[in-house]
């Protein structure tokens, strides 16, 4: 994923909402159950095999954006979804699995990483160092940077979910939620090492360039009663080509 807003309790419920950016002519399978691996319930990236973004069917999470850091990171990383994937799979605690990724997180080009079950969240990130920490109950945003920089996409993923939240509707509401296609201002923009014209591609919520933006958008929910998530699948016109959704 690219943009995630989540409102954590711990021991009552997890609500996500996120979009996925990504090259046009990277081949990825919708959310679906995987056939091999029923445990996992996520889309799926065709090309290295893992995800962005998941549910099990022992009510665990995880989710994960790449950090913008141009030139940063190993030669020859190892692909990032597999920490969403390997988590799905395993039976271990978020923290548990967590405290497996420290002596390994330099094999992988810049990440966060979300791990979540009813009980706990953890927010892990190996740039500009490690940093792995169980979450308080909070609302937060993350996208390209840290867990929380005030990106200005960011900052209103977060109120767009705050304001969900006060009506909560149907699960597919959710998914859709982070839509604003505009650009920010410039004086608004980060500086994240990519030209200002590509700063203003990417600032926007929803991307649209020729070649790339936003693939997918999803919501989720996990609570004591059960688990949801839905996807949206969108073409390179931005138009909604599929949706998908299952519950637990």
């Amino acid at each position: 994923m690219c943009l995630i807003a989540f409102d954590w309790q711990p021991g009552e419920r997890l609500v996500l909402t996120a979009n996925r950016d990504e090259f046009f002519q990277r081949p990825s399978a919708p959310l679906s159950v995987w056939e091999e691996q029923p445990q996992i319930i996520a889309g799926r990236d065709l090309q290295q095999g893992g995800t962005w973004l998941g549910l099990s069917r022992d009510y665990r999470v995880a989710a994960l954006t790449n950090v913008r850091a141009p030139g940063i990171g190993p030669a020859q990383p190892r692909s990032r979804g597999h920490l969403v994937s390997q988590f799905l799979l395993q039976p271990h605690s978020p923290a548990a699995y967590a405290r497996t990724l420290q002596q390994q997180a330099h094999e992988f080009a810049p990440f966060n990483l979300l791990l979540g079950d009813r009980q706990q969240l953890w927010y892990l990130s190996n740039y500009p160092h490690w940093r792995c920490e169980a979450l308080p109950a909070g609302l937060y945003g993350l996208s390209n940077a840290s867990l929380n920089t005030p990106w200005p996409k960011t900052r209103l993923a977060q109120q767009q979910l705050q304001q969900w939240l006060r009506q909560p509707a149907d699960i597919r509401s959710l998914a859709g939620l982070l839509n604003r296609r505009q650009p920010f201002a410039d004086h608004e923009l980060p500086a994240t090492g990519v030209p200002l014209e590509w700063e203003r591609r990417l600032s926007a919520q929803f991307i649209q360039t020729p070649g790339y933006g936003t693939r997918c958008s999803t919501g989720l929910w996990l609570d004591s009663r059960g688990a949801g998530i839905a996807e949206i699948s969108w073409d390179e016109t931005g138009t909604a080509q599929a949706e998908h959704s299952l519950q637990l």
